[in-house]
């Protein structure tokens, strides 16, 4: 998805303030888990084909084209997880001269999950919210793209600023607002897999949570040597894990 976090520096979290997941109102105190809050997952792949036949091997599913991403030098295929929530397998178009996206993936050796999206429904509510907190956003901003058969996707995201990507792995999620009339890509995606858990390692596993609780999500943070993301999700080949 497009969202912008190069520049971001760090995010000062306020805890003990009331926080929002979509459009309801919570505490510090009443948190949803990362595997719930999930929208979808971003797999990065050095090459799309690579990474849809990668895909295929371990779930017994292949992923759907889902398109481009102009001007941020990406495009992407997708497949269900269940619910309303989805697999993204993105790497670099070579169709496109320039490249922004924020996560390099051109420097991938291999698939990995690099980064995820939290589910929401009304981000320019959040974004009130965490700026009236003292929390650093970058958005909301929109983003569009076309899909193979001509329908235009929108959607709304926003992004939260912190100092703890690493590598190509940022652990932090970006919020996603679907646009009213946009089919969840969950719904138009190849089934057959379901998310069921969704983990996080960092070197700092309690500024991860610093981060994350503001925005009502609790998450299964460990210490790491290095960021990483782990999910563990069912396929017709059994139960997998992603990396």
């Amino acid at each position: 998805m497009d969202v912008t976090r190069r520049d971001a520096l760090r995010l000062c979290a306020v805890t003990t303030v009331s926080c929002i997941v979509g459009s309801r109102m919570t505490t510090a105190q009443t948190l949803t888990s990362a595997t719930k809050a999930a929208d979808h997952l971003l797999l990065g792949a050095p090459d799309l084909d690579r990474g849809i036949a990668w895909v295929e091997q371990l779930t017994g599913v292949k992923a759907v084209i889902g398109g481009s991403h102009p001007g941020r030098g990406t495009r992407n295929a997708l497949l269900s997880l269940g619910g309303r929530q989805y697999l993204e397998i993105i790497a670099p178009d070579p169709a496109q001269t320039s490249y922004t996206f924020q996560i390099d993936l051109r420097k991938l050796s291999e698939p990995r999950l690099v980064t995820w999206a939290a589910a929401s429904t009304d981000v320019n509510g959040l974004a009130k919210r965490a700026s009236a907190a003292g929390q650093r956003v970058l958005g909301p901003n929109g983003g569009s793209r076309v899909t193979p058969s001509g329908a235009t996707l929108k959607w709304t995201t926003l992004a939260v600023v912190h100092d703890l990507a690493s590598g190509e792995i940022d652990p932090i999620p970006f919020f996603i607002e679907w646009a009213p009339g946009t089919a969840h890509p969950s719904e138009t995606s190849p089934k057959g897999c379901e998310l069921q858990s969704l983990a996080i390692e960092h070197p700092k596993p309690d500024a991860i949570q610093t981060v994350l609780k503001p925005f009502g999500i609790e998450a299964d943070v460990k210490a790491g040597a290095a960021a990483r993301l782990r999910a563990t999700v069912r396929t017709p080949k059994g139960v997998i894990a992603l990396g």
